[in-house]
């Protein structure tokens, strides 16, 4: 039995890990498309805030645990599935067979259409990979001036690292609040107000619109506004997007990502998919979705290896959950944290001392929350929505005291229907 598994991710690392422990006689070949060690994108922060070395992004260590569990590595990028000759091609023209195919593809950076914005400056770049990595730590040196694009959640964690490199830092975000996808206008702004407090500018409602270069100079960088910012560096957050091109002409059904069932099962014959290429089920709508969360990823990869490896298992729906820490303060959102029309809500806002709670309800259940301020309530909100949990009378005490929520949980666990 040969698995093959494009991607050298957590999910793809992980998937080869189980594999191996289930089946100890089968090939595994594991596709790295980036030529690096298989590495975690998650500690890039910790590298550029100089916390670890390269080798502390590495998924295994050292790098001969690969050769001695039997699996191979392989250098190079998938350009084309051929699912009925069960084949996959390279970008360097080799084929791979397989018996059963893992995607664990990944995503990739976004890549806004913007005037000036090409790739293959080395002044203008991600923070996605290693090399993307290198190229900030030799630009974001303590007094560059850097400009970041976007301040969504990515953006927001690569913030705080530039930071903490000392550089001057001025963030651009075309939505109206930080986070838009994960706080709303109170918390958003909140962390906007948290950020500039520590010295970072945060330009919200605007757009950069062109990106310039004299000969020898810094980037100049025009904005909706009107002005030009001065930079030594451009870091652009805008968002990713699943790499599925290599399985186009092969009918497998996508939205996003790749669908996949309970079973990591896309809809082409022993071809799995896990992390950030695959839509699967969200817990809080019953819709599919990708959740570019690294947890998510390692499991899904598991479930898939099991699967593969023939034995039944199933993930059930992804709670969306987002924990962020930035500068300091602690921001969260759980669930359908923007709520339904027909729910209701309990709101907690006191910007004095940087505390915000919004709690999300219908029925008898909590939904959905966001949270700023409030470092013990991740492990609380998040087994009171994924555990459906029944408020009883706890639900009119929310409604009034959002900021009892974990005494609310407590007694719930203690005391079940």
């Amino acid at each position: 039995m040969h698995h093959l598994i494009i991607g050298a991710g957590p999910a793809g690392v992980r998937a080869a890990e189980e594999l191996r422990r289930l089946d100890p006689a089968a090939r595994i070949t594991l596709l790295d498309g980036e030529g690096e060690a298989p590495y975690s994108r998650m500690a890039i922060p910790y590298l550029l805030e100089g916390r670890i070395g390269e080798e502390g992004t590495w998924l295994h260590r050292p790098l001969s645990w690969y050769e001695e569990h039997g699996i191979e590595v392989i250098r190079g990028r998938a350009a084309r599935v051929d699912a009925a000759a069960r084949a996959v091609t390279l970008e360097d023209g080799q084929t791979l067979g397989y018996d059963r195919l893992l995607l664990a593809t990944g995503a990739r950076p976004v890549r806004p259409p913007v005037q000036g914005l090409r790739s293959g400056n080395p002044r203008i770049v991600h923070c996605w990979t290693l090399d993307d990595a290198r190229a900030i730590a030799e630009h974001a040196g303590k007094g560059a001036e850097v400009v970041l694009m976007g301040a969504g959640f990515i953006g927001s964690i690569i913030l705080e690292s530039l930071v903490l490199r000392g550089v001057h830092l001025t963030v651009v975000e075309v939505e109206d609040r930080m986070v838009p996808r994960m706080l709303d206008e109170t918390a958003g702004n909140m962390l906007k107000a948290w950020c500039e407090q520590k010295g970072v500018r945060v330009l919200t409602a605007t757009r950069i619109e062109r990106v310039g270069e004299k000969a020898g100079g810094p980037l100049e960088i025009a904005l909706s506004s009107g002005e030009i910012l001065s930079a030594d560096l451009l870091v652009v957050a805008a968002g990713v997007t699943p790499n599925i091109e290599c399985l186009e002409g092969t009918g497998v059904e996508t939205r996003t990502g790749v669908i996949v069932n309970a079973r990591m099962e896309t809809s082409l014959p022993d071809v799995w998919a896990a992390g950030d290429c695959a839509e699967g089920c969200d817990f809080s709508t019953g819709d599919f979705s990708t959740l570019a969360i690294q947890p998510v990823a390692v499991e899904q990869g598991v479930i898939a290896a099991r699967n593969m490896a023939g034995i039944t298992a199933e993930y059930h729906c992804a709670l969306p959950m987002n924990v962020l820490a930035t500068l300091g303060l602690i921001t969260t959102s759980f669930g359908r944290h923007d709520g339904l029309e027909i729910g209701e809500r309990a709101v907690l806002h006191d910007p004095d001392h940087w505390r915000y709670i919004r709690l999300e309800f219908h029925e008898d259940h909590l939904i959905g929350a966001q949270t700023a301020g409030h470092v013990n309530m991740v492990g609380v909100l998040r087994g009171l929505i994924q555990g459906r949990m029944p408020l009883r009378g706890w639900k009119d005490v929310l409604l009034r005291e959002p900021h009892r929520v974990a005494e609310a949980y407590v007694d719930l666990a203690r005391n079940p229907a």
